[in-house]
């Protein structure tokens, strides 16, 4: 009796350790934008489709490419490479647009190239460095390293949401 009793209380035990790992862990999606790669929430992402020209919008920000028409929905697509400031943007076979769900809204990301889907405990990722006010590193939520890599994970809603990029109505009540 008594060890069962004990048996139990050890399945517990690693049932609540098991829990409390799969709580401080999360699954992201990492991808290319220049030399750097990025991670942000896999929960975010609704698809992930091949590039195709959008339709340009009119005195829109550089980095906002236009608008596609996904199955009935038109959806804005925001350069990440421009809004991001990398050097060299090139289109070719591996670039990607990463349609997103943010706050109700579809919205189109395009990136150089998606890597993987990584599952990360919470020890692994740490706090993104303190930097100037020039720096704008509020949508950074950490760093983490995964072997030789060195991922930079994003709060992509709150980037997408941002007032600057002028996508989601609304955007500055929400936060």
């Amino acid at each position: 009796m008594d060890m069962r009793n004990e048996a139990t209380h050890i399945a517990r035990e690693d049932g609540a350790r098991s829990a409390a790992q799969a709580a401080t862990s999360a699954e992201f999606l990492t991808f290319r934008l220049g030399a750097e790669e990025y991670g942000i929430d896999i929960l975010r992402v609704q698809e992930i489709r091949s590039y195709e020209e959008p339709t340009r919008i009119a005195n829109a920000p550089s980095f906002i490419k236009g608008v596609v028409n996904l199955r009935g929905v038109i959806v804005p697509v925001v350069d990440l490479r421009i809004k991001l400031g990398c050097e060299k943007v090139e289109y070719n076979g591996f670039t990607v647009v990463i349609v997103l769900n943010v706050r109700g809204r579809v919205v189109g990301a395009v990136v150089d190239s998606v890597s993987d889907v990584l599952e990360l405990a919470g020890d692994l990722i740490k706090p993104a460095p303190e930097m100037s006010a020039s720096v704008d590193t509020s949508f950074i939520t950490g760093i983490a390293s995964v072997g030789e890599r060195m991922l930079i994970l994003m709060d992509i809603e709150a980037l997408m949401s941002s007032a600057d990029m002028g996508l989601i109505e609304g955007a500055q009540s929400l936060q």
